[in-house]
């Protein structure tokens, strides 16, 4: 397997958030540049940048935007390439800044209680190549769960998914083991639910 790159320089979550907001609202940001520097910390930030669309309160479309993008990141961590990679014309596009100051506006509160426990500690769970690939399976269903037009679930999927990024950011073995128990509930739970609703077609049907 690939090793991962040096770890960047520590910069807490918030204080990146804070950096990408900064400037003009109307400004939209190349994906391509926001995870520079970042080290194995940028799938962290790309996943950020991807699910910040399924915070935007339209149906159908935020998990069009998103889910694609959230496999894509799951791909790379299942295969454990050492830096996130984007097709050119997707690299060269990005959200406005206006949209990720919304989203660090809407986790600030959750980042300031967070920044008090979240830490870089169990690392294993971030370098050994056995657990990225779990990482990536689960990010890859998850984006998958989320591209598709399941009615209230949007919110959900993107803050399981923002578990994720946290804990790539921050270095979080603990936190990403959370990820992973929350991510595996949710995805039980939409099997469960799909396979009543096939049940209940096909008792349909034969009725």
């Amino acid at each position: 397997m690939t090793p991962r790159p040096e770890h960047s320089p520590e910069v807490g979550t918030r204080a990146l958030l804070d950096g990408i907001a900064e400037g003009d609202p109307a400004e939209s940001l190349r994906l391509g540049d926001l995870f520079q520097g970042l080290g194995d910390r940028a799938f962290g930030m790309l996943l950020i940048a991807a699910t910040a669309p399924a915070f935007i309160p339209i149906p159908g479309v935020a998990g069009a935007l998103s889910g694609p993008l959230v496999m894509l990141v799951g791909v790379q961590l299942l295969l454990r390439l050492r830096q996130p990679w984007l097709p050119g014309f997707v690299a060269k596009r990005g959200p406005h800044r206006s949209t990720m100051a919304r989203l660090r506006d809407l986790l600030a509160p959750w980042l300031g209680r967070l920044e008090h426990v979240v830490r870089p500690r169990l690392t294993v769970m971030l370098d050994h190549w056995l657990l990225d690939v779990i990482t990536g399976l689960l990010v890859l269903v998850l984006g998958l769960l989320l591209s598709l037009p399941i009615p209230f679930t949007n919110y959900i999927l993107a803050g399981l998914l923002l578990l994720f990024a946290l804990a790539l950011l921050e270095r979080d073995g603990v936190l990403m083991l959370v990820a992973w128990g929350a991510g595996l509930a949710a995805i039980a739970s939409f099997s469960a639910l799909a396979g009543g609703a096939l049940q209940a077609v096909l008792q349909a049907g034969a009725g």
